[in-house]
């Protein structure tokens, strides 16, 4: 009986994609996904799942010039996000293009686009990091902002006290 060799199935970048955008949307889970595009292991799917999360370069081994759909975040304006999404919208949505235009990660286009689709140009806004002003705030807020900083350096007294005794216990140990 002849022994079998095995060889590696190569996959597009398209391919890649539309699976892990099928799993992430929900439509079957990680074999049924695997079934529908053709993919051999579920590990493979894993894999490129975690790639897209992870804001790697996502593209075709053997291509001299594959499609790159992942790239490393940057941080970018409102304004830079409304151009972002209206060239999107203005080419179609090529996802790929826009990508390749601006150097921004596709599931944040993606997320950009869906958003401006929702509410206009103002649901652009990034407010991560904003704080209210102490003025603003409810007592309860006052409080719970009080109770984090108070936290925070409780445990850096801590620390402190750790380091010191460990100190102390090696100035102790070596005498």
């Amino acid at each position: 009986m002849p022994k079998r060799t095995r060889k590696n199935k190569k996959y597009s970048a398209e391919i890649k994609l539309q699976a892990v955008e099928s799993y992430l949307n929900g439509e079957g889970g990680l074999w049924a996904v695997c079934r529908k595009y053709g993919i051999l292991n579920e590990k493979q799917l894993r894999n490129w799942i975690k790639w897209y999360n992870g804001h790697k370069e996502f593209k075709e081994r053997s291509a001299a010039k594959g499609e790159i759909y992942m790239t490393k975040g940057r941080k970018t304006t409102q304004e830079e996000r409304a151009e972002i999404v209206a060239f999107c919208i203005e080419h179609n949505k090529d996802y790929g293009l826009t990508v390749e235009t601006y150097n921004v990660s596709y599931q944040q286009i993606y997320a950009w686009v869906r958003k401006y689709e929702e509410g206009g140009v103002d649901k652009l806004k990034d407010n991560r990091g904003r704080t209210k002003p102490v003025e603003e705030m409810t007592e309860v807020e006052k409080l719970k902002a009080e109770m984090k900083i108070l936290e925070a350096k409780n445990r850096q007294l801590e620390i402190e006290n750790a380091f010191i005794k460990k100190l102390q216990e090696l100035k102790g140990g070596g005498r």
